[in-house]
């Protein structure tokens, strides 16, 4: 048996429309949220879960942790139905959304642990050991007697990681984690879930629009969009259909200088500045610049960076998302 399995899962919700001029009473809408989402997952895999706003990522973590009950479908965690064995799940799970905290704001951090290891029920010898086996992990000792409100955004995400595994969840649900961090934070907490998916097993669930932390972390992504699944494999072989056109730009010492690339897509001038598109299927970058090399003198030479936040908005584009 697989560690999550869904099956045909369907969320719909009603809205209500701004009322019109002249009506007493606002129009409802049915707003299809998920259709027909199915998947499986493996213990031990760190899984990406990425697609524009609206397109239902939200709202999957939200059923598989237990907190929406789904219209119809079919969703096991460990062989628990999230929505209907709550107490047991919430005790086998942890979760982390990037807009909301768990820990109490007024009080020290290691306060709110220690209300957490009673609500968890955990053995004061297992809670010491893991809180500072997570501390350390976290960089967070010299943190522990601050209130949550005393510390910086970044701080913030690692006391509430430290929170969601004090009580060892196989699972973990990461909903938008590294929100409005700086890149050091970033690279941290990266690291710290690599770490713990390394040294526990902890199966993570991860929704973000940060794809440079899908690409550090994730063997495996699902794209999302309208409520229906539109992919399901590894990175690297989606990208591979949205990276088809880069860009070099370049200035010559001589600016009458048009270079002859074969396998180019298209070369063009802009006064003295020489545009040349290319695919990097077809003809690789180290080539082009060979070949420009090649045709002279080169004065300035820009070329356009992998990004893949820019590929994945392109994938959205030409999906209609």
């Amino acid at each position: 048996m697989k560690y999550i399995q869904v099956n045909g899962l369907r969320k719909t919700f009603t809205v209500r429309k701004k009322r019109e001029k002249g009506r007493l009473l606002r129009e409802r809408e049915a707003v299809p949220a998920l259709q027909d989402i199915s998947f499986q997952i493996d213990r031990g895999e760190l899984v990406g879960y990425i697609g524009p706003n609206g397109a239902g990522k939200s709202t999957t973590v939200k059923i598989l942790s237990g907190i929406l009950t789904p219209d119809s479908g079919e969703v096991l965690v460990e062989g628990r139905i999230p929505w209907k064995d709550r107490r047991e799940h919430a005790r086998r799970i942890g979760v982390v959304f990037g807009q909301r905290m768990q820990l109490w704001w007024d009080v020290p951090i290691l306060d709110s642990y220690d209300l957490l290891k009673e609500i968890y029920l955990l053995p004061d010898a297992d809670y010491r050991s893991r809180l500072k086996e997570l501390t350390e992990a976290l960089q967070l000792g010299s943190l522990l007697r601050t209130p949550l409100r005393q510390l910086s955004l970044g701080q913030r995400m690692r006391a509430e990681l430290c929170g969601s595994l004090l009580h060892r969840p196989g699972l973990l649900f990461l909903d938008e984690p590294s929100i409005g961090l700086d890149a050091v934070s970033k690279l941290a907490l990266r690291d710290f879930l690599k770490w713990e998916n390394r040294e526990h097993g902890t199966t993570v669930l991860l929704t973000t629009h940060d794809m440079e932390d899908v690409a550090a972390l994730c063997s495996r992504v699902m794209v999302l969009g309208h409520g229906k699944k539109l992919y399901d494999g590894d990175l690297p072989t989606l990208l591979s259909r949205y990276d088809t056109v880069r860009t070099v730009t370049v200035r010559f010492e001589q600016p009458d200088i048009l270079p002859e690339l074969p396998g180019a897509a298209g070369i063009s001038r802009e006064g003295d500045l020489v545009r040349v598109e290319y695919s990097p299927q077809m003809i690789p970058t180290p080539d082009i610049l060979q070949g420009l090399q090649q045709a002279g003198t080169i004065r300035e030479l820009t070329i356009q960076p992998e990004n893949i936040d820019y590929l994945i908005a392109s994938m959205y584009r030409e999906m209609e998302l």
